[in-house]
């Protein structure tokens, strides 16, 4: 073994292993790594490198079409103004000034903060519809922030019960969704399958819970209830 070698590895002390990835923003270089992710040569930490680069390449375009969307749905999404004017009307107030587009680093769409408002995630919106889905998951949080009083930092009975509502009223499960962006092609029970899944990943990801089976088993807990809750709205429409 050579001096420059660390017991027990084949790569050279200070070496990084090839990931696939090659740094550069020319053409050429985006379109070899392109080819190298088709060919399954580029490793799952060089993929993650490749869409960070894309990602700080295109922040300023993205975040500019997300705020052009942001503002168009605001104006013109019925479920958003819908979920809007009920905010509004339980004294508070979701608009422009407190809706960030962003470009986020780690792998969700958008986020709520009581404090400061809802975050899109402007480098992992798809199209406009995503991001309406988003801006209406984030508005359901929002809404029962004002109305139930959540505590989020140390109930995950109420984490789980928003989550479960978000997801079911936003139209982020809606059937055609489903189907033909993530390959979930049930024809029965596939709206609630969607609801209960998308909750039990983001209970998960609470501090407060242990593991998957510790958040299904306070999924389950209120599922009837909070399923059964499509407040403010009449009944599911998206």
């Amino acid at each position: 073994m050579s001096d420059s070698q660390q017991p027990g590895s084949s790569v050279p002390a200070g070496n990084k292993p090839d990931t696939g990835f090659v740094p550069g923003d020319d053409t050429f270089t985006q379109w070899r790594n392109v080819f190298s992710i088709l060919m399954g040569k580029m490793t799952d930490e060089g993929m993650e490198q490749f869409r960070v680069a894309r990602d700080l390449r295109n922040e300023s375009a993205d975040c500019k079409r997300c705020e052009e969307q942001r503002d168009y749905l605001l104006q013109f999404s019925p479920v958003v103004r819908y979920l809007s004017d009920n905010i509004r009307q339980l004294g508070g107030d979701l608009s422009s000034h407190n809706i960030y587009c962003r470009r986020c680093t780690n792998r969700k769409a958008g986020g709520f903060d009581p404090e400061y408002g809802i975050l899109l995630c402007a480098n992992e919106m798809k199209d406009q519809g995503h991001l309406e889905d988003t801006m209406a998951h984030e508005m359901v949080h929002a809404y029962d922030h004002l109305r139930f009083k959540v505590d989020w930092m140390n109930n995950l009975r109420h984490a789980a019960c928003t989550e479960i509502r978000a997801s079911s009223l936003s139209g982020e499960c809606r059937w055609a969704r489903e189907f033909f962006r993530r390959g979930q092609w049930k024809l029965t029970q596939q709206h609630q399958e969607c609801v209960r899944r998308r909750a039990i990943l983001s209970v998960s990801a609470r501090p407060g819970c242990k593991d998957k089976e510790h958040a299904e088993k306070v999924v389950n807990e209120v599922w009837d209830s909070c399923f059964r809750d499509t407040r403010p709205f009449d009944e599911i429409y998206r």
